[in-house]
């Protein structure tokens, strides 16, 4: 039997770097202001900490859409692959050329291209998908809160959200 109801699980555990965070803050702050010493100087570098955890958590947070859509989605020794219903593939996450979100498919689509392939688009809320955060945290000049605006945001249209070079001429802007 269970004491909390899904909808609050599943959002506690959805904040759950952020709550870890503030308990971890709590902590530290009770170390400073109790009887100081070792303690205090274990609760200040508690404390900060916490806070370098709480902004990745809530990045992190952020990226997580929920789970129970089309698919699965594996990240292992640097290879993405997807298991969906009708598609599917793998890609290597060094060669990854361009990422786009499709917010036009239903679900959103997050759509990863790289040279001679087909684009694989994998749903925001395949499940695993929350393991994309950390592929995409490591592809070089990435604006991750630009990547979290557009994903909680309403496009209309496809959006390239990074791409190694430039594929478009130089006079016409991405945005």
């Amino acid at each position: 039997m269970s004491f909390i109801r899904p909808e609050a699980k599943a959002a506690l555990w959805r904040w759950r770097e952020v709550v870890a965070a503030g308990l971890l803050a709590f902590v530290g702050s009770t170390w400073v202001v109790g009887p100081g010493g070792l303690l205090g100087g274990l609760g200040w570098i508690a404390i900060a900490v916490s806070l370098g955890l709480a902004v990745v958590g809530f990045q992190r947070a952020r990226f997580r859409t929920g789970s129970g859509g089309p698919g699965v989605v594996l990240v292992d020794e640097g290879q993405i692959t997807y298991y969906g219903p009708l598609t599917g593939g793998v890609i290597a996450t060094d060669a990854i050329e361009r990422l786009a979100l499709d917010p036009t498919a239903k679900p959103a689509h997050w759509v990863l291209e790289q040279p001679g392939q087909p684009p694989l688009q994998v749903p925001v809320n395949a499940e695993g998908a929350e393991a994309l955060f950390d592929v995409f945290a490591t592809l070089p000049g990435l604006r991750t809160e630009r990547m979290l605006n557009e994903l909680s945001g309403k496009g209309v249209h496809p959006v390239v959200i990074w791409e190694r070079r430039s594929m478009r001429p130089p006079e016409l802007r991405l945005h």
